[in-house]
């Protein structure tokens, strides 16, 4: 509809000086979509129009209608409805506008060239002792599909990740397995590298909680328990010798924490989200303190007696932040601000969004202001894409940990629950075993995508896997069911040799379909500017609700004429060509036949 409205900008401005002699502002042209109770495609707000006609709202809008229906030949006729115009556009629009977006390939995408802006998008940032979860799944789906529909919006894209491979927890999985696992590798236990470390991890807390509770007998308070427990002790000079490169720490760190990348790499391939570079914190750990002192050394950050170096943002109505410790060491603001500068030097980004929970909204709030205070401009372009929880009932699906819901076992259940309920409904017959299996992987891994991309990033969600996968809900396999229905039409009307051309007239649903179709490159645009696959997704279902609407009341094969059946399954198809760029954004495939 923004097409629409550009058009109809200027000959408002104009009818405004004619019929009043008066300038009205371009700001002041306010549109919206006419009401669904009233005829009509645009409605023009008249208000601001009506202290230079000097008459009543729906007057002033009875002079503009007529002004327009007069000069602008798709304008072809009018209602008002108090201080509101209501705009009925002519088939001829919207029948020129479609035959545009028809023949155009990749219809609503636009393709960035080298000179266009590009944006970093960072998401995943797994800790290397333990699978990835359920979180990790929102999060990949978020990041992956924001860096698509950016992609898609006409700017150039990279996918990082910052992959958490060093720190105490990384040593505590390396020290249980020195200690209990005898050898254990992915090739003789037959589970995934990730996995196992993750088993490890677990090991530990279980073996430092019995220390515990030994010395706890012993008369020790529980915080000195804490402290003093041999294994806490043994991984902590673990981190130590790490740090100072024993070979020995370091080969085994090198060993396990390539168990856990080809573990990562399996789960990514699954969920079908991909990386164009890799930070490690291994490597950028260091890399913020030359920044930090240099801002002591201007005096934007202020050291205290135990050596600490701090940044006040009081006066931003913050609080005073740790930058380094006493003993020079870093915590994770310094990583950050010297991965973000990093990043700038590789890439020289425009913009740059990290896809972190909006638990560490805090967090980033005050790194983007330390590194405007370092000078670096570019900052003011930086974004936290904040996203909420995401819950399940309970009870439900819990990892083999025990404690969080593990992603790999969330999509083995998702792709059975998919096979449960197709086959509990008979949707799909005459497929062979192997299509069987392909058809239920892309069915459950559609819905667990679109049931957590449809909602809004910001907010906590509930994810309940067996109504994510219903084939006549607001869900990803009702709109891939739609998808194979239209393929089906499409290969019965190849079948009898129908040519796709416009007719010259619309039934009233063709035309609510084409509106709906002629939206979505402006949905794109909004999309990327809002870093919200859910406006693509709740789109998507938009389409696919009018397109069954369109498919259940307008014959397309019993058409009248020949004509009308050959743009109704054209219709059909640019519909099916829409469902497919706008699942793929969200990293969703559409079958064919179901």
């Amino acid at each position: 509809m923004k097409d629409l409205e550009i058009r109809l900008l200027h000959p408002i401005i104009v009818a405004v000086k004619e019929l009043y002699g008066a300038d009205l502002p371009e700001n002041q042209v306010n549109f919206q979509s006419t009401r669904k109770e009233f005829e009509g495609d645009l409605t023009l707000v008249v208000f601001p129009v009506v202290r230079f006609a000097k008459k009543g709202p729906e007057q002033t809008a009875e002079d503009l209608g007529n002004y327009l229906v007069k000069n602008i030949e798709f304008v072809e006729k009018f209602n008002v409805v108090k201080g509101f115009l209501n705009m009925v556009i002519s088939d001829y629009y919207w029948l020129g506008t479609y035959a545009g977006a028809y023949q155009t390939e990749d219809y609503g995408r636009l393709t960035a060239g080298s000179e266009d802006p590009l944006t970093i998008v960072e998401y995943s940032s797994p800790n290397t002792n333990k699978p990835l979860h359920l979180g990790h799944i929102r999060n990949n789906l978020l990041g992956y599909s924001v860096a698509e529909i950016i992609k898609a919006s006409g700017k150039r894209v990279k996918k990082v990740q910052i992959i958490n491979d060093r720190g105490i927890h990384i040593c505590k999985s390396m020290l249980a397995w020195k200690k209990f696992g005898e050898g254990e590798t992915p090739q003789t236990s037959g589970m995934k590298g990730d996995h196992l470390v993750g088993k490890y991890y677990v090991r530990f807390d279980q073996e430092y909680k019995k220390e515990i509770e030994v010395l706890l007998a012993q008369g020790k308070t529980e915080e000195e328990a804490k402290k003093e427990a041999p294994l806490l002790t043994e991984a902590q000079n673990m981190l130590r010798m790490w740090e100072a490169k024993d070979k020995e720490v370091v080969a085994l760190w090198e060993t396990m924490n390539q168990w856990v990348y080809a573990g990562f790499d399996s789960t990514y391939k699954r969920l079908g989200v991909d990386f164009d570079a890799n930070y490690y914190e291994s490597d950028t750990y260091l890399l913020g303190k030359q920044y930090v002192d240099t801002g002591l050394e201007k005096g934007i950050f202020y050291q205290k007696e135990d050596g600490s170096v701090w940044v006040d943002l009081t006066d931003e109505k913050l609080d005073h932040k740790l930058l380094l410790r006493g003993d020079g060491t870093a915590v994770y603001m310094t990583q950050d601000i010297g991965t973000a500068i990093q990043r700038y030097l590789d890439f020289d980004f425009n913009k740059m969004v990290y896809t972190v929970g909006n638990e560490q909204d805090y967090h980033f709030n005050v790194l983007f202001k330390i590194l405007n205070r370092l000078g670096y401009s570019w900052a003011n372009d930086c974004r936290h894409l904040s996203y909420g929880m995401v819950d399940l009932p309970s009870g439900k699906m819990k990892s083999r940990e025990g404690t969080v819901v593990d992603a790999d076992d969330l999509m083995n259940e998702m792709v059975s629950t998919a096979q449960s309920i197709s086959e509990e409904l008979g949707k799909l017959e005459g497929f062979n075993e192997e299509e069987l299996a392909a058809i239920y992987e892309m069915i459950g891994m559609g819905a667990l995508k679109y049931f957590i991309l449809k909602v809004d990033p910001k907010k906590r969600m509930m994810f309940d896997p067996s109504e994510s996968i219903d084939f006549n809900g607001h869900t990803g396999p009702f709109i891939q069911y739609t998808h194979a229905r239209i393929c089906s039409l499409q290969r019965r009307a190849a079948d009898l040799g129908t040519e796709v051309k416009p007719g010259s007239t619309l039934h009233a649903k063709e035309k609510e379909l084409l509106k709906v179709i002629l939206r979505y490159p402006e949905v794109i645009q909004e999309a990327a500017n809002d870093y919200s696959p859910a406006v693509i997704a709740n789109y998507t279902y938009d389409l696919v609700k009018e397109y069954n609407q369109f498919y259940q009341q307008v014959p397309i094969f019993g058409a009248d004429s020949e004509q009308d059946k050959a743009f109704r399954i054209g219709l059909s198809g640019m519909v099916g060509k829409v469902i497919t760029s706008a699942m793929s954004l969200l990293g969703i495939t559409v079958p064919e036949r179901m």
